[in-house]
This record gives structure tokens, C-alpha cells and sequence, in this order.
């Protein structure tokens, strides 16, 4: 199944919001079910790339990194600069990152949007088409104290 899913964008000069198809296996029946196979289909993208950078296959070859002032001015307004290149040294366990994404929907970490309309529990039934667009949000904390 396609799922239509909402993207910032943070590299982009508009800090863009824009959608993208994400590809699952099946469709799911509930939120629960959502976001495992969210996870499940970019983990597999995640490491792909990790294997095709590691065996020099990717779309980005590391001869020469170079990035030109706009697009260092691009980032920079989007709080990091970088080439996109991930650094970690091994390839993201599918069953760890299922467990993170689940525990952090529980602990309101982020928010997920069926057509706009809020995703509340985990348990909540889901009848999904490839027609809706899925808008995952992640929020942040303020820094300061509590009390």
C-alpha cells in the first residue's frame, strides 16, 4: 500500500511542508498497526542507503563534499548544516525502532494526523486508503522548568 504522508521539509528555503508517498507492506488496521509499518518500511530504506554508502553505490559518492553558500544558507536557517550522510556505523535494528517509535506516540513525543484530523490512541481503528494523507508531527519541548 502507498500512504501519502506530509513532510517538513527543514532544508528547504521555505521550510516547506510537502508530501511524499512511503510504501508499506499491507494495510494497517489500526494506529498501532500504522505506525509499526511506517517504521518498518524506513528502517528498509534507512538501510539500504547505509549498504549502498558503505559499499560506495549510493547517490552520493564521497569523493569530494562540497556544498554551495545557498545551500549552507538553506540549512543554516533550518538550525543544522550537514551532507545528508549519515555517520553511524551500523544499520538500524527494526525491532528497537518500532519499540522507540511506539513508546514515544505514548509518551506524546509527536502527534499523528489522519486528513487533519488527530490520532489519539494506540488502539484507535484505522481504515486507511491510499487517498488519505498521514501527517506525522514532531513536537518539541520548551526549555525551562516545570514548576
Amino acid at each position: 500500500m502507498k500512504l501519502r504522508v506530509n513532510v517538513k521539509s527543514v532544508g528547504k528555503r521555505r521550510n516547506s511542508v510537502e508530501e511524499r508517498i512511503c510504501k508499506i507492506d499491507g494495510c494497517p488496521g489500526s494506529v498501532s498497526e500504522l505506525i509499526l509499518l511506517v517504521v518498518d518500511s524506513q528502517v528498509e530504506e534507512y538501510n539500504q542507503r547505509f549498504k549502498e554508502a558503505r559499499e560506495g553505490q549510493g547517490d552520493y559518492p564521497e569523493l569530494l563534499g562540497c556544498m554551495t553558500r545557498e545551500e549552507i544558507e538553506d540549512q543554516a536557517r533550518g538550525g543544522r548544516i550537514g551532507f545528508g550522510v549519515s555517520y553511524g556505523e551500523q544499520e538500524a535494528d527494526k525491532k528497537a525502532a518500532q519499540r522507540n517509535a511506539v513508546q514515544c506516540f505514548e509518551d506524546g513525543i509527536y502527534r499523528i494526523f489522519m486528513d487533519g484530523r488527530p490520532l489519539e490512541e494506540l488502539d484507535e481503528p484505522l481504515c486507511a486508503t491510499e487517498e488519505n494523507v498521514f501527517t506525522f508531527v514532531r513536537l518539541t519541548m520548551l526549555a525551562g522548568r516545570m514548576w
